[in-house]
């Protein structure tokens, strides 16, 4: 073996080994960007759970202060006028009823406005009339009207809407502890918390409103007073005591200003933006059966509807004793800190007059108009996720494209360096013996003319075959840079085989090779480059001489073929009984500098273009290259050409100058 053959040899065995081991590394590298995508997916999916969790709060607690903004201003819109009336913690017990008369007469004649404390704004539209109920006359109770306009207390009779609520407070009027709790229903027991109003603590910041008492279905709000007489003097006044019966003073209200001028207002201002109302509101009387005192949007509430966003009690419940007044507040941060948003109590206190058992207080209840709140976080939640996951899929896919671009850059590095290995080689092997024969002509080693005509000969041959190499690289050199590798004309393809014949008539007589040829002699031209269609068959013939095996057979034939409504072809087959192809090279053998693993250790030289070439110029002339193979038996490479019809070339047809016979039998 000679020494350059020798390096060859040993600089492909290196070649394989680092492709086994840069395959080993790409594959931990794939391994590890796909572990760290996963990891990325994952922490992206935790990330959206956290920014969605943090909008639902965050949108909550807009709308839970937005809630409580609106429960304050509509509790200080109601309290205005209790205000007003000055009864105080002490129940009236410094005060005559004429001074509950002027102080009314005074407030009614303002407009509605803001008042210097926060959220209490006047609005004298919402009193329909003002009473005092006289039951300190356990016997004989009487109804004295408030009346702003003849600033005169007059005695009238009883309205039939207030016969409940008025028998309810006579009969709760014994003392002032028991009228301090006539909310409650009779059978609760009186609270000690609430026996005295000198319990007190001084720093209530709803001072004066301590006793007010609130029924919803009229809707009134009474107090308790210790009883002075219309005709008592101011300043007279005696020590309230508790054990004395009481009168009550009872405030109207107008149902159609709370339902269309307070409660709209109060919706606009803060659920309304610049292009309306964003959520659906309404008020919500808690007796049986419910009843609907306002609604901003007419479906809403309604059977069968999804619960909504947002409830709160208005009035909220009573607190546990007079000092937990912030007990409310408490209890609605706890709520939201386990996560129980939907339902809370306002920060204002009614207490509300219970009629049954189970009543309770109106609520406010709020949806958005364009679906739950829970439903539109899950939107967004789904839409940061699916973008997300977009952006890991297009990283993945880029990494990936990355990688398989790299591999195939890499398979193509190691390619290349096989096909200068072998090409140097090719290149080799006729410049030695063509430097040998030269040297023995040239050393005058031979003198005999036969002996030198031999040399010559194995020169020349020596040289085709290199320039048969260089047209190689070069037909793929053109192919790769996209110019054109041919100009058609008819051929015969008798002629072009007859010439193949010629070229390789050397290298079949060295290897012993019995040709068998099946060529009809009177097959129509295809259209063709005659010294192309040569390079493709002689390619085809000569890697059947490589790929032979032990076997030294190769088989030429040729036939028209034509199927109905399909142009007439000429299929050309080149057979051998050789190693055959195997499946897994099958899809790779017309690849650039391909060569199958089985051969690379053997003594089979070879570029890996030719094959390349071949079908490139087989494709560009019209035609297809198409191979059937099995492992050990043989292959068979089946050129198929267009006929050239003559009457539409205009073209002359090839000769190839070599004599055309009839094949021998």
């Amino acid at each position: 073996m000679l020494k350059g053959d020798l390096f060859n040899t040993w600089g492909r065995g290196q070649d394989r080994q680092w492709a086994k081991r840069s395959v080993l590394f790409w594959n931990v590298i794939v391994v590890g960007i796909a572990g760290l995508l996963g990891a990325a997916a994952f922490l992206q999916y935790r990330w959206t759970e956290q920014l969605s969790a943090g909008m639902e709060r965050r949108i909550r607690s807009n709308l839970d202060s937005s809630m409580t903004q609106w429960s304050l201003d509509f509790y200080g819109t109601l309290s205005a006028v209790c205000v007003a009336l000055q009864v105080g913690p002490d129940s009236g017990a410094r005060d005559i009823w004429r001074d509950y008369l002027q102080r009314y007469v005074l407030w009614s004649g303002k407009e509605s406005a803001q008042t210097p404390i926060e959220n209490i704004r006047s609005n004298p539209a919402l009193i329909e009339s003002i009473y005092i109920w006289e039951t300190s006359h356990l016997t004989h109770p009487q109804l004295h009207l408030l009346n702003p306009r003849s600033n005169r207390i007059e005695d009238v009779t009883v309205p039939q809407r207030l016969d409940s609520l008025l028998d309810r407070l006579r009969a709760r009027s014994q003392t002032l502890p028991e009228a301090l709790r006539a909310w409650e229903l009779p059978v609760q027991p009186p609270s000690r918390a609430a026996a005295t109003m000198e319990s007190l603590p001084a720093g209530i910041l709803n001072r004066s409103m301590t006793g007010w008492q609130f029924d919803e279905d009229i809707p009134a709000i009474v107090h308790p007073l210790v009883h002075h007489a219309d005709g008592e003097q101011h300043g007279n006044a005696v020590t309230p005591s508790a054990d004395k019966p009481v009168d009550w003073i009872v405030v109207v209200l107008n149902w159609d200003t709370i339902r269309e001028r307070i409660l709209p207002d109060l919706s606009s201002r803060y659920f309304g933006s610049k292009e309306g109302v964003d959520y659906s509101l309404a008020v919500v009387s808690g007796m049986a059966p419910p009843r609907v005192i306002y609604h901003s949007d007419e479906h809403f509430p309604s059977l069968g509807q999804s619960f909504p966003d947002s409830s709160m009690n208005i009035f909220g419940p009573p607190p546990e004793s007079i000092e937990g007044q912030g007990w409310e507040s408490l209890k609605n941060a706890e709520r939201r800190r386990l996560g129980d948003w939907p339902n809370s109590s306002g920060p204002g206190w009614f207490p509300v007059i219970q009629h049954e058992s189970g009543t309770q207080p109106w609520v406010l209840t709020v949806k958005r108009r364009t679906g739950s709140l829970e439903a539109a976080v899950k939107r967004v939640w789904r839409a940061n996720l699916a973008t997300g996951l977009a952006i890991l899929l297009l990283l993945a896919v880029s990494v990936t494209l990355v990688v398989f671009a790299a591999r195939r850059l890499n398979r193509i590095s190691i390619l290349q360096m096989d096909f200068v290995a072998s090409v140097s080689h090719e290149l080799r092997t006729p410049l030695t013996v063509m430097i040998s024969a030269a040297e023995n002509i040239a050393d005058r080693v031979i003198e005999e003319p036969s002996e030198i005509r031999e040399h010559g000969g194995v020169i020349i041959g020596q040289g085709r075959l290199l320039m048969d190499l260089i047209d190689r690289i070069l037909l793929f050199a053109a192919g790769t840079s996209g110019r054109r590798l041919q100009a058609l004309r008819p051929v015969h393809v008798s002629d072009v085989l007859k010439q193949v014949r010629h070229n390789v008539a050397r290298l079949v007589q060295t290897a012993g090779i019995q040709v068998e040829e099946q060529i009809p002699v009177d097959l129509p031209p295809v259209m063709a480059d005659p010294s192309l269609l040569a390079q493709c068959f002689q390619n085809l013939i000569v890697n059947a001489i490589k790929y032979r095996g032990e076997n030294k057979w190769v088989g030429l034939s040729a036939e028209l073929h034509a199927d109905s409504g399909r142009a007439r072809e000429i299929w050309v087959h080149v057979q051998d009984h050789g190693v055959g192809i195997s499946m897994s090279d099958m899809p790779h053998i017309f690849d650039p500098f391909y060569r199958s693993p089985e051969t690379l250790g053997t003594h089979v030289q070879g570029t890996g273009l030719g094959l390349t070439v071949a079908k490139r110029c087989i494709t560009e002339m019209g035609g297809k290259l198409i191979v059937a193979s099995k492992l050990h038996v043989g292959s068979t490479f089946t050129v198929q050409l267009p006929v050239a019809e003559s009457s539409r070339t205009g073209f002359p047809v090839f000769d190839s100058g070599i004599t055309r016979e009839a094949p021998n039998a």
